[in-house]
């Protein structure tokens, strides 16, 4: 059988059961999947499918989506996109509004640089400055208007 192009996904797979101290049987076991369907994953000879790739790195307590990379299924990228949406989403100190604000945020940001993905929510919320993430703020009433940025010391 000749090996598949697979981005090294099968040596570093080897690397981290390694890491993890695993045998091959042990990880297989704990993966859900046959001990010689994993051997040949390893040796390059199969490309898992995104589930088994989800099972093996759950039990190896890593990235399935850096498993995703090495195996040609996601663009990197995208792995950076959804891994730092992940974070957002999953930081529990956070309300669900300010996830979202934050969300758009950073989307105004990667627009603005040329990588535009996908929109995050479908209203815009505001800052607390009364202002739509990405734009500027209205000056405070009463102020002089000048903004802190204007000041230039002397």
């Amino acid at each position: 059988m000749a090996s598949l192009n697979v981005g090294n996904l099968g040596e570093y797979l080897r690397e981290q059961r390694r890491g993890a101290r695993l045998s091959l049987r042990q990880l297989a076991e704990a993966a859900g999947v046959s001990n010689p369907y994993l051997s040949q994953i390893e040796r390059g000879l199969r490309k898992p499918s995104a589930e088994v790739l989800q099972q093996v790195a759950k039990a190896l307590r890593i990235s399935a989506e850096t498993l995703y990379v090495r195996a040609g299924i996601l663009d990197e990228r995208e792995r950076s996109e959804l891994e730092t949406r992940a974070v957002l989403l999953g930081d529990p100190s956070l309300t669900e509004q300010q996830k979202q604000v934050l969300l758009q945020i950073y989307e105004s940001f990667r627009k603005e640089n040329g990588t535009d993905g996908p929109p995050v929510a479908s209203a815009a919320p505001t800052t607390a400055g009364g202002a739509t993430p990405g734009s500027e703020p209205e000056p405070e009433r009463g102020g002089t208007g000048e903004d802190e940025r204007d000041r230039r010391p002397d």
